[in-house]
């Protein structure tokens, strides 16, 4: 029998323990007198569409069984008593509730599409953010000012930075001499971009620099001119920010309006 996509199991799940109030919809398949609806087998079938599974006999088969086989273990459980149970009514609610909100997002998103206009604007800014420069930077971190100070003092002796980096807190960079590759400036917290953006090729700060994180000595490797990616390449992730900003910003309308006591 053909496996099917676990993703389909919140979908089946609230479709099947919503069954009852589906009473007027076309029965698909009876199980010990317990009907399953027609729209919950339209439901897993799509969701296996979705997933990439073609349509046919097989399929068709395959979903049959797993519906019986759903129903036959969710009777057992209501003989028991288990939807009645600790939790379980609790998580019956969320999966009903899951499914319904995806099916609301769904249309909402449908009725207020993001334009294109949004997404190109949305680009501009990103470029606008990125600058014009990219830089190849090290660093050194450490939680004491003076221990930063020490280092800059060793660095003023000669001595490599690369070797001095080891001694550094960062753990994604203090085994590569510090390198944090190439980056433009918004990649970073802004004292640290600040001081970047200051330095000439080779140059490292005379003075620690202080973020969140602790104090920073920094060498600036290289710079290039930066060549923000293609409007069609970002698109996607575009898309997708726009969209979760939408569905934050209705939750946040909703949130507003609603009365909670």
């Amino acid at each position: 029998m053909r496996k099917l996509s676990p993703l389909a199991a919140l979908l089946v799940a609230g479709a099947i323990l919503s069954t009852p109030a589906l009473a007027a919809d076309k029965t698909f398949v009876t199980v010990n007198g317990q009907a399953i609806p027609q729209s919950v087998y339209d439901a897993f079938m799509t969701e296996q569409k979705i997933q990439g599974a073609q349509d046919g006999p097989e399929l068709q088969n395959a979903v049959k069984e797993e519906l019986i086989r759903r129903e036959l273990l969710a009777q057992e459980a209501k003989k028991r008593g288990l939807d009645k149970k600790d939790t379980v009514p609790g998580q019956i609610e969320l999966a009903k509730q899951a499914v319904l909100i995806r099916a609301y997002l769904t249309d909402y998103m449908r009725a207020n599409p993001i334009t294109d206009d949004r997404l190109k604007a949305d680009y501009e800014k990103l470029k606008a953010v990125m600058g014009g420069t990219e830089y190849k930077a090290r660093h050194i971190l450490v939680d004491k000012e003076d221990d930063a100070k020490a280092i800059i003092a060793k660095l003023d002796k000669g001595e490599k930075f690369s070797e001095l980096a080891k001694q550094s807190k960062d753990p994604g960079s203090k085994d590569s001499g510090g390198d944090l590759g190439w980056n433009s400036p918004a990649a970073y917290v802004p004292p640290f971009s600040e001081a970047l953006t200051l330095l000439k090729k080779g140059e490292y700060t005379r003075t620690p620099v202080k973020t969140d994180f602790g104090y920073h000595v920094i060498l600036l490797d290289d710079s290039r001119p930066s060549t923000p990616p293609p409007f069609e390449q970002v698109k996607p992730q575009l898309q997708q920010r726009a969209s979760q900003q939408q569905v934050e910003q209705l939750v946040k309308d909703l949130r507003a309006k609603a009365k909670v006591n």
